[in-house]
């Protein structure tokens, strides 16, 4: 489990979690539960940043991705030892004195409340491992002109894919295809659908 052993890192990651006001806190949580119990398909570091900002919270991207990862590893960590809520604040106890009263409070309260749903579904899923695509989206564009070449006239098709990894983190993948890169591109995702049309 994240934070048994005290160390700089850890209580500053701690100490970032207690600044959160609880309903915040609490929020932050139930995204990672929610993925947890394969409700959401990743957690959004970018939609809580932005409730983090709205809310006077400045935290920097590592710090956020620190807090986002530690909440993560410890609601499954806890999942996987079995713990129960009073379990789960005793060893982030032991973990780090950092903890404020309010935010264990907040994550006793939570677990008490989905630990099981997060279990149910955490068995269910134990043989699957791999991402999931959340999100695509496409514009046809037209490169008119480089450095070194005036008239390119050349169009082309930018793709840009959110995938949920396994850990439920979603990152972004960007990339371009020329028009017959995106012709074959077409004809194999229309051989893949004729095959799902028979089974």
């Amino acid at each position: 489990m994240p934070g048994l052993d005290s160390s700089p890192s850890v209580d500053k990651t701690v100490e970032n979690i207690g600044r959160l006001p609880p309903d915040l806190l609490a929020e932050t949580c139930q995204q990672i539960l929610s993925h947890l119990q394969g409700q959401v398909r990743g957690v959004d570091s970018a939609e809580i940043s932005d409730k983090f900002q709205r809310a006077g919270i400045r935290l920097d991207q590592e710090a956020l991705q620190e807090v986002v990862q530690f909440l993560f590893l410890t609601f499954r960590s806890t999942e996987k030892n079995n713990f129960s809520a009073d379990e789960l604040v005793a060893r982030l106890g032991e973990g780090s004195s950092k903890w404020a009263k309010a935010a264990l409070q907040v994550l006793h309260r939570l677990w008490s409340d989905q630990g099981s749903l997060v279990n149910t579904h955490q068995e269910s899923q134990a043989m699957l491992s791999i991402g999931q695509l959340v999100d695509m989206q496409w514009k046809l564009g037209m490169a008119v002109s480089s450095d070194t070449c005036r008239s390119l006239n050349s169009p082309h098709v930018s793709l840009l894919l959110k995938i949920a990894d396994t850990s439920g983190q979603i990152s972004q993948r960007s990339f371009e295809m020329t028009i017959a890169q995106f012709q074959n591109f077409y004809r194999q995702f229309k051989e893949m659908a004729a095959v799902l049309e028979t089974v």
